[in-house]
């Protein structure tokens, strides 16, 4: 925990900067009669029943530093898919940057033995070089400022029924344009000092 805590404490450095990763599934549900619109004096009118239509893996990448979010739609939560998306970040998104610190909790395809799983092992050694990983403990994904952008995501634009997984997309990417746009940062402010304070019972006991 203490770890994490002192990484977002560190200086902003665009040479090294600080990214956090986390995921979501969402259920793909579509409608089974027409919604009736809404109209003046009357909301939208939307029939109890539904269609389950699979689901769909949301890959939250985000710098809360400065405010900026990256979300990818795939149909699965693998290692593969998990791999793919670290050489994006480190190919695409931080070409520039010397290294990377990535915070994300200890999920079973959050290793580095994803990366030999997609690439041969040059490949992987390389984009692997690039970056340093930093895990929540166990219990402590709160810690992961990935989760915050994730919930907000849920509340702004997931909290309604979505069919497909290119409707999913479609808008998943207008919600990340607009908050990238308004360059919207997370105000971080529980420190390793709060930690000891609020979080005392989870330090062993020192015996004298």
């Amino acid at each position: 925990m203490e770890g994490v805590l002192e990484v977002y404490q560190t200086a902003y450095n665009p040479k090294i900067p600080v990214i956090c990763i986390d995921e979501a599934t969402k259920q793909l549900v579509k409608e089974t009669v027409v919604p009736i619109p809404a109209e003046r004096g009357q909301p939208e009118r939307v029939d109890y029943e539904y269609e389950r239509n699979g689901t769909a893996n949301l890959f939250m990448v985000c710098e809360p530093m400065v405010g900026w979010r990256r979300v990818e739609v795939t149909q699965q939560r693998t290692a593969i898919d998990y791999a793919h998306l670290l050489k994006t970040l480190v190919d695409s998104d931080y070409v520039q940057a010397e290294k990377l610190i990535v915070i994300q909790d200890n999920l079973n395809t959050h290793s580095p033995a994803s990366l030999y799983k997609a690439f041969e092992p040059q490949e992987a050694q390389r984009i692997l070089s690039r970056l340093e990983f930093c895990h929540t403990p166990k219990h402590g994904s709160w810690l992961n400022m990935a989760e915050i952008e994730l919930s907000i995501l849920s509340r702004q634009c997931l909290d309604r029924r979505i069919p497909d997984l290119e409707t999913l997309k479609s808008e998943v990417d207008v919600w990340q344009d607009n908050r990238n746009h308004e360059e919207t940062w997370i105000d971080w402010r529980f420190t390793t000092a709060d930690a000891r304070v609020k979080l005392h019972r989870l330090y062993p006991s020192i015996i004298n």
